[in-house]
């Protein structure tokens, strides 16, 4: 990483740089400078409202990017990235609108995806949070992280097609009221 003027202590004056020299400095960055594109970028796609609607997809998608490749998952956290994800893909759906051309703007994609990412079956999910004071530490994480990452679904919800993904995504629904 070049400690020259485009590289030295970018985080100070990250959000004044233009999307291009964003997209530049991410390709080598550490885990700390992704993080703050990631942030400064998200900041871009949802607060800068007098850009074209184009030019915040733009920054959104570089905040995914940013997202992604961030090495490994964070030990405290290990749905971290998949979740950040899916809030900013539902973000974006509900206030740029849907894009079926693209994935990362495609509510059944986004069904798709959230169901790949749900480690434990909703049965098993179910018969856990009955009795979720009493079981380790560990269990009680699984089930956390099972609550965040279906954080989004019920705006998710009204944007699906009928079918079965929706159908499990509306039990799914229904279970994370349950989980703790």
């Amino acid at each position: 990483m070049s400690t020259g003027a485009d590289h030295g202590e970018p985080e100070l004056g990250l959000s004044t740089w233009p999307i291009e020299r964003l997209q530049t400095f991410a390709a080598d960055a550490d885990r700390r400078q992704l993080e703050a594109v990631r942030i400064v970028a998200q900041q871009h796609a949802y607060y800068d409202s007098e850009q074209p609607q184009e030019l915040r997809r733009q920054w959104a998608k570089l905040s995914l990017l940013a997202n992604r490749r961030m090495p490994g998952d964070d030990p405290g956290n290990p749905s971290r990235e998949v979740q950040q994800d899916f809030m900013l893909r539902m973000w974006v759906i509900d206030h740029l609108g849907p894009d079926d051309k693209d994935p990362d703007w495609s509510p059944e994609r986004l069904a798709s995806d959230t169901l790949d990412a749900l480690a434990l079956t909703l049965p098993q999910a179910r018969a856990l949070t009955g009795s979720w004071r009493e079981l380790h530490i560990e269990q009680i994480r699984e089930l956390r992280r099972h609550k965040n990452l279906t954080a989004h679904l019920e705006r998710l919800l009204n944007r699906l097609r009928p079918g079965p993904a929706r159908d499990q995504l509306l039990l799914w629904a229904e279970a994370r009221r349950l989980l703790p």
